[in-house]
């Protein structure tokens, strides 16, 4: 539950990046893509502009097959575009989003089907930053609490956040009410400034969630339960196109791997082993490294990470 928007992400001709391309994209469209890819059932809550990008947005997610029931339309709506540039090796994003479908969700406008049949809600990103769709967000969080397995990524952008001490308010509540809550290195730095990674990874633990995940880059990824069983993990060594959506594809895998394995319940997070965790970020791991051999957000499919998995154990 969250954005869905359009990524224009830059051609590279000559050194120069002034040509874009267009792909669908959005942080938890991104994460909804890439469950459908691994064969898990999905739908996608969000309002859509009828203009001629909400409508390819559409296409684009009844092509991946995943279950439109719960998207809200909007006529005469516009939808969000982003404009990705790299610098330094590092993406930036442009934002044109003021007014956009994606920010003006209400939870009354959610159907009861909603609340009545998810197993598992992931939300976060930018979703939580402009309009009405907070509020919505976590209002429909509040209510699947101990119902359904709520996972947490708040894909900071600080250049988006107007109201800070309001948005530092509403992490922190997300924080508390998440079962699993996944950040990256960048997103840490933001939200708990001068702790190490490790440091951090035990204080947000003590705060609610069952799990907790950190994800660093060439550095690896470190993993905790609320039971202190935790792992460290490094990544894996592909030709790297891009990381757009990396983090997103790192998010599919890890749920994915929570629902083959019946871990959709807080009190399922607290009985993982160490091999359980160990699995389960390895295979998380695989599809962030697969999606960085794309252009864009791309996730893998499912044959694709089996693969990738046993040709590197062999």
């Amino acid at each position: 539950m969250g954005e869905c928007l359009i990524d224009f992400l830059p051609l590279h001709s000559g050194g120069e990046h002034n040509d874009f391309r267009m792909y669908a994209a959005g942080s938890i469209l991104n994460v909804a893509v890439g469950l459908a890819r691994l064969e898990k059932e999905t739908a996608f809550a969000c309002k859509v502009a009828d203009d001629y990008f909400g409508r390819h947005l559409q296409s684009y997610m009844a092509a991946e097959k995943i279950d439109p029931r719960f998207l809200v339309p909007l006529k005469g709506g516009r939808s969000t575009l982003a404009f990705v540039a790299m610098e330094n090796g590092i993406p930036t994003f442009s934002f044109y989003g003021e007014g956009a479908a994606d920010t003006l969700l209400t939870v009354d406008e959610l159907p009861d089907a909603l609340f009545t049949e998810t197993q598992l809600l992931h939300f976060g990103s930018i979703s939580l930053l402009q309009g009405t769709t907070p509020d919505a967000v976590l209002k429909t969080v509040e209510l699947l609490k101990g119902k359904a397995l709520l996972s947490f990524d708040p894909n900071i952008r600080p250049e988006l956040v107007r109201d800070e001490k309001r948005y530092r308010e509403l992490l922190q509540r997300m924080i508390e009410l998440a079962d699993v809550v996944k950040l990256s290195d960048a997103d840490l730095a933001w939200v708990r400034p001068g702790l190490s990674s490790e440091e951090a990874l035990h204080e947000l633990i003590a705060q609610g969630p069952g799990l907790v995940v950190i994800t660093r880059g060439a550095q690896g990824v470190l993993a905790a339960t609320s039971e202190h069983t935790s792992v460290q993990m490094p990544t894996f060594a592909v030709e790297m196109v891009d990381t757009v959506g990396a983090g997103d594809a790192f998010c599919s895998g890890l749920l994915a791997q929570l629902v083959e394995r019946d871990m959709t319940t807080h009190a399922a997070l607290t009985r993982i082993t160490t091999d359980e965790l160990s699995a389960i970020v390895r295979y998380a791991a695989a599809v962030a490294a697969l999606n960085c051999t794309q252009p864009g957000a791309n996730p893998p499919r499912r044959a694709a990470v089996e693969q990738f998995l046993r040709l590197s154990s062999s």
